[in-house]
């Protein structure tokens, strides 16, 4: 797919960090596919996570990248990401669309170009979520103490660099309202993409459930670990990061961690999984409309995105983050996980394609670009 308007012209890339085939990545890589020729500048790029079609991009990293253990503890850097994405030159450049969780919406450029940001999340762990990140019983006192003394710096800066945005995205209603609440700006809800072709019914349903996901704070991979070590239930874990060792330590026979795999066995497990646990509060929730696409039930925390990508039709909510509470949910899925049908399954997800996003992003950034224009 060409944008007409654009064509000709130099476009700029920027996300966060590169280093896995998240959400925010797969976001990315239909950016990559709009825009094949277009730089792409992030502050860190762990060679060989990411789909051949982001490898392919022409890459550019920031000082962050040659620090000491730049790869693999960016961010103990935290701190230094806003002036490391401040440092990126867009003389020249004609159009730069960030895609951004973090500080990529922050770049720095003249007058003379445009900039149209999809926004994951306003940088979530220096608001909202801020004790879910840093106010942990099991959080070291020197990263406890070091971010509540930059928390405030963070979201200065934070709300400042709002203003070298000219059109805002974003992946859900909910994140529309933090947008409007931090940086008192609107935005358009373009929502993210699911692979609908690969992610498909299977055979029958197996006895155990799932998790899909970065282990971040946020996420809650915990609390599902604790209910399921009372419950005494299968449970299997897909994915890594950085509470992966906490969950680890902390949970019994019946949970069982495989890492990272390919997207077929991931298919594999939505199809035979009972139902997909969702225990986080998450901006939008790419993993609970691929679990649904597989004819799989969610069982979601009824905040953030999965008020958008689950309904009561396709799975159940729990009103609380308490062990008690998801567990009398996941009793209450034993007894009808039988009772979802495909008809709704399918129904939901029919709103969330790949090309429907392509689509919708490749008319909001011409539309964006157009009146630009004509307002210089």
């Amino acid at each position: 797919m060409k944008i007409p308007l654009l064509e000709g012209r130099k476009v700029a890339l920027v996300h966060d960090w590169l280093n896995g085939m998240r959400g925010g990545e797969k976001c990315l890589e239909v950016l990559c596919e709009l825009f094949p020729e277009a730089d792409l500048y992030t502050l860190i790029h762990e060679k060989g996570s990411l789909s051949a079609k982001i490898e392919s991009m022409s890459i550019r990293t920031s000082f962050v990248q040659s620090m000491p253990f730049g790869l693999k503890k960016y961010r103990h850097y935290l701190p230094l990401f806003p002036f490391a994405i401040e440092q990126f030159d867009f003389s020249g450049y004609d159009l730069i669309v960030s895609s951004s969780h973090c500080v990529a919406k922050g770049v720095r450029h003249d007058d003379s170009v445009f900039h149209i940001s999809y926004v994951h999340a306003p940088m979530r762990y220096v608001w909202d979520q801020f004790d879910t990140y840093f106010r942990q019983p099991r959080t070291s006192w020197p990263v406890r103490i070091g971010a509540e003394l930059m928390r405030p710096y963070l979201q200065r800066w934070d709300r400042n660099t709002a203003k070298r945005v000219d059109t805002f995205l974003c992946n859900s209603h909910h994140i529309r309202r933090k947008i409007l609440d931090y940086y008192n700006r609107e935005s358009q809800v373009v929502y993210p993409p699911v692979e609908l072709s690969h992610f498909r019914p299977g055979g029958a349903k197996e006895n155990f459930y799932l998790v899909v996901g970065a282990f971040a704070p946020n996420k809650s991979v915990d609390l599902a670990v604790e209910a399921f070590n009372r419950l005494k239930l299968p449970l299997k874990i897909v994915g890594s990061g950085q509470d992966e060792e906490y969950c680890r330590s902390i949970a019994g026979d019946s949970i069982e961690f495989l890492g990272a795999l390919s997207s077929e066995k991931l298919l594999e497990l939505y199809q035979q999984a009972r139902a997909l646990v969702f225990p986080g509060e998450d901006d939008f929730g790419i993993t609970a409309l691929e679990a649904q696409s597989c004819n799989t039930p969610v069982i979601a925390f009824a905040s953030g995105g999965a008020m958008e990508t689950v309904t009561e039709q396709t799975g159940l909510f729990f009103a609380e983050q308490k062990v008690e509470v998801l567990c009398e949910a996941v009793e209450k899925m034993e007894r009808t996980w039988k009772n979802y049908v495909s008809e709704a399954f399918r129904k939901q997800t029919s709103r969330f394609g790949r090309e429907q996003f392509k689509k919708q992003m490749a008319h909001a950034i011409e539309y964006g670009y157009r009146q630009w224009k004509c307002d210089i």
